[in-house]
């Protein structure tokens, strides 16, 4: 395989998809969005919340192995296709060609991170895993005003879970450093990112 891949993990609003930007611009690296990976709302079997609605927040609800083939093919064969997913209507709609070109990395982010180190390092996969170190506070707030903005649920669903993800989210990192994760603020991640050979 050609390249590395470096999983970004943390809770939702840490700047796991900011520092991704970050790493694309700072160096030859190509940025994949592992929330693309999500199952469709009518997948069967989904864990469900006590509201009625799939809870997005198990790894049940994500494709882990169609996530690493991805990920394999493209280092592999330098091209492949990646779907496309609409969080606002919970599904995915197309996908498109992403191509490796001269990239000698690839950065993936999502809350799902976590579960994809170790099989992707069983595959043979040159991984490393930076979990993003902030504050609960400011990651609630993040969190919040953007899904506001970006209209993904109602108010009342969104802050009913950003409440459950505050209150989960010591245990997230916890599973996170159990996993080989290395806890990185953000300035100290966008410092290695641009200071990596290119």
């Amino acid at each position: 395989m050609n390249g590395s891949l470096l999983l970004i993990a943390g809770p939702s609003g840490s700047g796991k998809s900011r520092l991704t930007r970050l790493a694309t611009e700072a160096r030859s690296a190509l940025a994949i969005s592992l929330d693309d990976f999500y199952h469709d709302v009518d997948h069967p079997g989904l864990p469900m919340t006590p509201m009625g609605i799939p809870d997005w927040d198990q790894v049940a609800t994500w494709d882990l192995p169609l996530a690493l083939q991805t990920i394999s093919t493209l280092l592999a064969d330098g091209a492949c296709e990646v779907p496309c997913y609409d969080i606002s209507v919970s599904k995915r709609v197309g996908s498109r060609l992403v191509e490796l070109g001269d990239a000698d990395l690839i950065v993936a982010e999502g809350i799902f991170a976590i579960d994809m180190l170790a099989p992707a390092s069983a595959a043979g996969i040159a991984a490393e895993g930076w979990w993003l170190d902030r504050r609960r506070a400011a990651n609630f707030s993040r969190r919040l005003a953007r899904d506001l903005q970006e209209k993904r649920k109602s108010p009342k669903v969104l802050l009913r879970r950003g409440a459950a993800l505050y209150r989960g989210e010591p245990a997230l990192r916890g599973a996170a450093m159990a996993a080989g994760f290395r806890p990185v603020s953000m300035r100290r991640a966008a410092y290695r990112l641009s200071t990596a050979p290119r």
